[in-house]
């Protein structure tokens, strides 16, 4: 992306061009310039004078000296009249500002340490944190912020491009995932010697530059990382279908330093190396920080609570009763589907209200089944919560009916 690019109009050319702008609206506006009027005043002063010398006597002289005096009288109301019509045109040419500004930006679609990447404006954090909503993506560079539509214009013409070529996105983390690592502190004698007995002339260490193989002591972090087996071949194949992100709740130099070791070349991640700092939300990893569209989103991550963001925006907005599903005498909230509905984001309720959106159930003749019927709510069998729960993604509810048979009860 490039932010040159994007920002046509820069904070010295719009000044110009203000300046210029200015100086053509008050010379029109006034017909003729100041120094031109006071030398036709002064000429018509000076004929006035001559002709009065010409018939020159005592009775005149009261007259002329009125008009001495009354002349910077005559000054002053044209300076005061100018006056006027300048403020009203610097008035005139402020709201043409404004509009035109308004105009360009309507809203910006991003900042650049807080200059409008497309118009040049400059915005105060406050003025920022006030009237526009933008996210930072410092990742891709220092103090960049873009903002809601942008992002979204951005993700729908990448969709087409990824589609094109027939991809899709992935996300990756890295510790358990791609790698393991540990403190260098934490390593036990036993332990260093069991690695450098078992890899030695096989693998190599990051210090030589060399990241060709799969144990790397890196001093500078003072840490020992090994890379999961076969990591290089998934990468090379993922690399046909996906376009690739490292997401990572680790500091971005750790960050830096794993993708280096899985991919020396840059030819896998490029800048789209996520880390802790990046998230919105403190520990916590969000879909809101990578340009790709959700629905084109694969997710590859062994904790599933560092993305709760994601999960309970699932079934958000839904108020589930569950019939016939859970044991007698149990409490229902630590049973699993219930406690998997709720990190999807639903409400769960004991009782009927018409606040209720889905009756889960495996019967159709219970009271809350027939509720469901009558009220025309979603009617569901169990495996409709699990299947939610296994893609992220509501599922077609009449996909998953409820076998009809006899039965009674709540």
């Amino acid at each position: 992306m490039s932010l040159a690019a994007e920002s046509p109009v820069h904070s010295s050319s719009s000044d110009d061009f203000a300046s210029l702008l200015e100086t053509d609206l008050l010379s029109n506006s006034s017909g003729e310039s100041p120094e031109r009027d006071e030398d036709i005043l002064d000429e018509i002063t000076s004929e006035s004078v001559s002709e009065r010398s010409a018939v020159w006597d005592s009775t005149d002289y009261e007259e002329i000296e009125l008009e001495r005096i009354k002349r910077p009288k005559i000054c002053e109301d044209e300076e005061i009249k100018e006056s006027q019509s300048s403020n009203a045109n610097q008035g005139e040419l402020d709201n043409f500002k404004e509009s035109t500004s308004e105009k360009v930006c309507p809203p910006h679609p991003g900042f650049y340490k807080d200059m409008c990447i497309r118009c040049g404006e400059q915005k105060d954090d406050e003025t920022v944190a006030r009237k526009e909503t933008a996210v930072a993506f410092n990742y891709i560079h220092k103090d960049l912020k873009l903002g809601a539509e942008e992002v979204a214009r951005l993700r729908a013409t990448d969709l087409k491009n990824l589609y094109r070529r027939r991809k899709l996105y992935l996300v990756l983390d890295l510790d358990h995932t791609l790698l393991n690592s540990t403190r260098l502190v934490d390593v036990s004698p036993e332990e260093e010697a069991y690695l450098n007995a078992t890899y030695l002339n096989k693998e190599t260490s990051s210090s030589n530059g060399d990241t060709s193989g799969t144990l790397f002591k890196l001093e500078p972090l003072h840490m020992l990382t090994k890379l999961r087996p076969f990591v290089r071949t998934f990468l090379k194949e993922a690399n046909t279908m996906f376009e690739m992100y490292v997401y990572t709740m680790g500091e971005r130099a750790y960050a830096l330093e794993m993708a280096k070791l899985l991919d020396p070349s840059g030819v896998y991640f490029g800048s789209r190396v996520i880390s802790q700092g990046d998230s919105t939300v403190r520990h916590q990893k969000g879909l809101d920080v990578v340009l790709g569209s959700e629905c084109a989103v694969v997710i590859l991550d062994d904790t599933e609570h560092v993305l709760k963001t994601i999960q309970s925006e699932v079934l958000k907005g839904c108020r589930l009763v569950f019939s016939r599903i859970f044991p007698t005498n149990y409490p229902v909230e630590n049973q699993t589907l219930w406690r998997i509905a709720e990190q999807l984001g639903a409400s769960c309720s004991k009782e009927l209200d018409e606040a209720v959106t889905h009756v889960v159930s495996l019967d159709l003749g219970t009271e809350k089944a027939r509720w469901a019927i009558q009220r025309k709510k979603h009617l569901v069998n169990p495996g409709w919560l699990e299947a939610t729960n296994y893609f992220w993604k509501r599922q077609p509810e009449d996909q998953f009916p409820i076998p009809s048979k006899n039965g009674g009860g709540s």
